[in-house]
């Protein structure tokens, strides 16, 4: 009885967050990176000065590492204009730099 319970609570916040319109608006928002450039050096293990002033990241990572609700953020996208602040890193975070970082590498 509890488990169905559960899993009707989780559909009904993916139906809300998804109506939020944080999954319905596709984009990347430009998140600066530079208060939390010294943590994503050390997690990802490459020299500070290697780390972007800014990278691209989708929406739910953007308003996650910002402390800015994804909707907010989602209304942004579409003008291209979407951008914040980073204020902690994830590991989601980490790992876009990384690849940022990889790609400059190769190209």
């Amino acid at each position: 009885m509890k488990t169905s319970k559960s899993i009707a609570a989780a559909a009904a916040l993916g139906l809300a967050f998804a109506a939020s319109g944080a999954f319905a608006q596709g984009g990347l928002i430009s998140v600066d990176v530079s208060n939390v450039a010294n943590n994503i050096a050390k997690n990802i293990s490459v020299d500070v000065s290697q780390i972007p002033v800014t990278v691209q990241a989708p929406i739910g990572i953007a308003a996650t590492v910002c402390g800015v609700a994804a909707n907010v953020l989602g209304s942004q996208a579409p003008s291209g204009n979407g951008s914040c602040t980073a204020t902690s890193t994830s590991t989601a975070l980490d790992m876009l730099v990384q690849n940022q970082l990889k790609n400059k590498k190769q190209g």
